[in-house]
């Protein structure tokens, strides 16, 4: 049996194989995760991840990320200090909010893993595509409880299980480094038992409130 990535349940059931990857679902908090001896290594993980074009003058990129970057200027006074967790190679929210005179710190364990940035508390903490990755959820979204200050807000961006396609035909899956998959339901089971005190979806963008 192989206990839930996020909640560690042992109530696991196989929800379905595509190509030989076993996708596993928690009947407790109804998550969706790929097997973990289908986890790529660290090594190919940061390959993959550092083949990513994350030009932040890009226009596209920009305005991908504008969902987070509106909601954060919405919520927040431009001397608010914020973190982007799981910046990758370049982080266009950083580039942008900082033009609005935000600060910004940056991590990320493979291309900014300063992890004096995790000693410190924020207004807000962005996730932008990262979510999905996360190896160890409990223990993941437990920190970024932890480092935000009362009143704070983690604002994440994520592309929820569909329920007008099957699983097998989803795009998301096909990304070797996207492990785990949430839906409303279980991201409303994390917003429990991290004692968030709301989470509201709009479409990609999730906000938990502190």
């Amino acid at each position: 049996m192989v206990s839930c990535l996020l909640c560690h349940s042992e109530t696991t059931i196989n929800y379905t194989s595509i190509n030989n990857i076993i996708y596993l679902k928690c009947n407790i908090c109804k998550t969706v995760f790929k097997h973990p001896k289908h986890f790529i290594s660290p090594e190919a993980e940061k390959e993959h991840y550092a083949k990513h074009h994350n030009d932040i003058e890009d226009i596209h990129y920009q305005q991908f990320v504008s969902p987070i970057f509106k909601s954060v200027i919405q919520n927040f006074p431009n001397y608010s200090k914020g973190l982007d967790f799981g910046s990758g190679t370049g982080s266009v929210i950083k580039k942008l909010l900082t033009e609005k005179g935000y600060q910004i710190a940056l991590y990320d364990p493979f291309f900014h893993a300063d992890i004096s940035v995790l000693q410190q508390k924020y207004n807000f903490i962005v996730c932008c595509e990262v979510v999905e990755h996360f190896h160890h959820p409990h223990k993941e979204f437990k920190l970024l409880k932890k480092l935000l200050m009362p009143g704070g807000k983690l604002f994440c961006m994520t592309e929820l299980i569909p329920i007008n396609i099957p699983f097998e035909e989803w795009y998301y899956i096909k990304d070797p480094t996207h492990v785990i998959f949430y839906s409303e339901e279980s991201l409303t089971w994390i917003k429990k038992r991290q004692s968030f005190s709301d989470v509201e979806f709009d479409g990609r963008l999730i906000v938990f409130s502190n």
